[in-house]
């Protein structure tokens, strides 16, 4: 009796045992499951994320052209020997950028052909002509940059297009960045860009031969630009 008794005890614990297991692993799992479905979202690197964080775009700094303050000249080789140079008396443009280096600058420039001053009334009346710019049917000279590299000691490289008569070419300029100053509430910026470009390119077509078949006037024009800025 005591043996058949032992023996149904037996069976109770162990059927017990196995409920206490299955219970346990159903709980782990559920557990497992409610953990799962709490964990945080995977926070991925810059550039994963399906919704990313943008710095505020600043307000672009705009300048216009100190013109009292301001020059434009060139040069171009005379009778081969010599030099004749020029500057022009009227122009205006714009210099806009986001960036404290400049380096995103978007600049217009604009020169009135007719304000050309070598300082020989007669000169003057020719390059005025058809010969040279034909100021009555293109009386203005443009350049809208493309870009403006900066090549460290403040230097930068700017390139664009320079259009005279109605030929458009693109155009390099060498930059010099003079720096900035804020003096009695009024802050300024001031440059210094040259470059050379060939007045053939642009139908300044004139010409003549010395007596060597060397040509009176060059075909190399050399362009130097000096701005001072104001912040508007």
């Amino acid at each position: 009796m005591f043996k058949h008794l032992n023996i149904s005890i037996y069976n109770q614990l162990r059927n017990m045992n196995k409920i206490v297991l299955v219970a346990g692993i159903a709980g782990s799992a559920i557990f497992g499951l409610t953990a799962f479905k709490t964990l945080p979202e995977k926070q991925g690197l810059p550039g994963e994320t399906a919704t990313q964080v943008k710095a505020p775009v600043q307000d672009p700094i705009k300048w216009t052209v100190d013109k009292p303050h301001s020059f434009i000249k060139f040069s171009v080789s005379h009778m081969v020997v010599s030099e004749a140079e020029g500057t022009f008396k009227v122009f205006d443009g714009t210099v806009e950028h986001s960036k404290p280096d400049f380096s995103d600058a978007k600049i217009n420039f604009s020169i009135d052909v007719n304000s050309i001053n070598t300082e020989n009334e007669n000169r003057d009346k020719h390059l005025k002509g058809d010969d040279f710019f034909n100021a009555e049917k293109f009386p203005t000279m443009k350049f809208e940059s493309s870009s403006l590299q900066p090549l460290g000691n403040n230097k930068y490289k700017l390139t664009g297009n320079l259009t005279i008569r109605d030929v458009t070419k693109p155009v390099s300029f060498d930059v010099t960045y003079g720096g900035t100053i804020t003096n009695k509430g009024k802050t300024k910026s001031g440059f210094k860009a040259t470059t050379t470009i060939n007045r053939l390119d642009y139908n300044l077509k004139w010409n003549s031969a010395t007596e060597t078949g060397e040509m009176v006037v060059g075909k190399d024009v050399e362009i130097s630009v000096k701005l001072e800025l104001n912040k508007a």
